[in-house]
């Protein structure tokens, strides 16, 4: 079955050239069904490739996708324009005031980890969208800082910030194989992981009712189940595309920022080969299986999630 999207927006004709079953809200409204309604907290600079990567993941299942784009409402983005932002997206005092409510909800990275969470200039209402998902959300997914940020607020979980970034491929493990989001999944395999930030697992553990799905010897806890919020915070970069490291570490070579290049990413480390994408089915398995569970678990009749 397709996810919908807006014929105009620009991952349709993307997903189309790719196989992904795409739908037309018209075309949607034909249906003699209930789509799953998620919504994709958008806080990526670069937010068509973000609409891409996330809508690909969550549109390759056997059900209709209905997906909603959010933005935080005062903060103005200045990588996308303004008349995408205008087209697309909804301000979330306009969705929390329409009393609306989702299936899911994507909560995805941002470039400000850096910063304290406080000084986040959309902290406080990122905070009360935090709230507003336990009475108007079934399930959601927190995504590198988005997940960082979701951890620390329902639980306190400190970010640190690493000596070096962590930025490659890196090997994880599933800890926690009979776990319906792990359905599938190898024991070993790799991860794209980009970010100057980490969490320690010791206080993650002391945190009673989290469960660290997937980890790394060399990067720390990946994947977290919060079932007391309905969440899972993941901390690295399955929804990545082929090249997306790639087009990383050329930004950061060509404005003279010191950067190593991405550890097992490109054949034999060499930067002038193109890289090789050995994640891809692992997280179409995640997402799929996340949207499984949603599809299990939510009411029948949208109005009765959170009660």
């Amino acid at each position: 079955m397709p996810i919908t999207l807006p014929e105009t927006l620009p991952a349709f004709d993307v997903l189309k050239r790719e196989g992904v079953s795409v739908m037309s809200p018209e075309r949607a409204a034909r249906q003699d069904i209930r789509p799953l309604r998620i919504a994709l907290l958008n806080l990526m600079p670069k937010k068509l490739q973000a609409e891409a990567q996330f809508a690909r993941l969550i549109g390759a299942t056997p059900l209709q996708i209905d997906l909603s784009l959010i933005r935080m409402t005062e903060h103005q983005t200045r990588n996308t324009a303004a008349e995408h932002m205008e087209t697309y997206y909804r301000p979330f005092a306009e969705v929390a005031a329409s009393g609306e409510k989702f299936d899911g909800l994507i909560v995805t990275g941002a470039p400000v980890e850096h910063l304290p969470f406080e000084e986040v200039t959309y902290w406080d209402e990122l905070c009360r969208l935090f709230d507003w998902t336990q009475t108007h959300v079934h399930s959601t997914f927190g995504v590198c800082w988005g997940g960082m940020a979701l951890i620390n607020h329902f639980h306190g979980v400190r970010k640190y910030m690493l000596e070096h970034k962590a930025f490659g491929c890196f090997r994880h493990r599933s800890l926690c194989p009979t776990s319906p989001y792990l359905r599938g999944f190898s024991d070993d395999f790799v991860i794209p992981v980009s970010r100057w930030t980490e969490m320690k697992q010791t206080e993650i553990d002391a945190r009673p009712g989290l469960v660290t799905l997937l980890g790394s010897k060399e990067v720390g806890p990946c994947l977290v189940e919060d079932p007391g919020h309905r969440a899972l915070y993941i901390f690295n970069h399955f929804e990545y595309d082929s090249d997306t490291l790639k087009q990383e570490y050329d930004r950061d070579v060509a404005n003279g920022t010191p950067i190593n290049v991405p550890l097992n990413y490109y054949p034999d480390n060499d930067p002038a080969r193109p890289p090789t994408n050995r994640w891809r089915s692992h997280a179409h398995l995640l997402y799929g299986n996340w949207v499984n569970e949603i599809y299990q678990t939510t009411p029948f009749r949208v109005e009765e999630i959170g009660g």
